[in-house]
């Protein structure tokens, strides 16, 4: 097998990453069940659609779609441990889109 896809595919990490890991995971199946679902209090993916088009993400039910799936995917693949550094990629670029959306201008917790 190839050495790149060996080095993604496995990861060495001690008790204390692998549990940051999960942690980690856990909190963004969360979030992704609440945008694709309405899990947990969440608008579901008709709510997060409209609250898309809202912020000029358009449209916004792929908008809506695209971020619930890359959440609650992305923390399932963290959550296993299965393929976690590309998760994690996906999972950051979500972060930095809300970054430069929402969270630069309501500031880190949204009122």
């Amino acid at each position: 097998m190839n050495t790149m896809i060996k080095s993604v595919l496995n990861t060495r990490a001690g008790y204390g990453l692998t549990l940051l890991r999960v942690i980690v995971g856990i909190a963004f199946i969360a979030h992704g069940s609440q945008k694709l679902f309405g899990a947990f209090g969440g608008y579901g993916l008709e709510g997060t659609a409209q609250y898309m088009e809202s912020l000029g993400l358009t449209p916004g039910y792929l908008m809506a779609l695209m971020s619930g799936s890359a959440e609650f995917f992305g923390g399932l693949g963290l959550l296993l441990g299965l393929l976690a550094r590309p998760a994690a990629v996906v999972v950051i670029l979500l972060l930095l889109v809300a970054i430069f959306t929402v969270h630069i201008h309501n500031g880190f917790f949204m009122a």
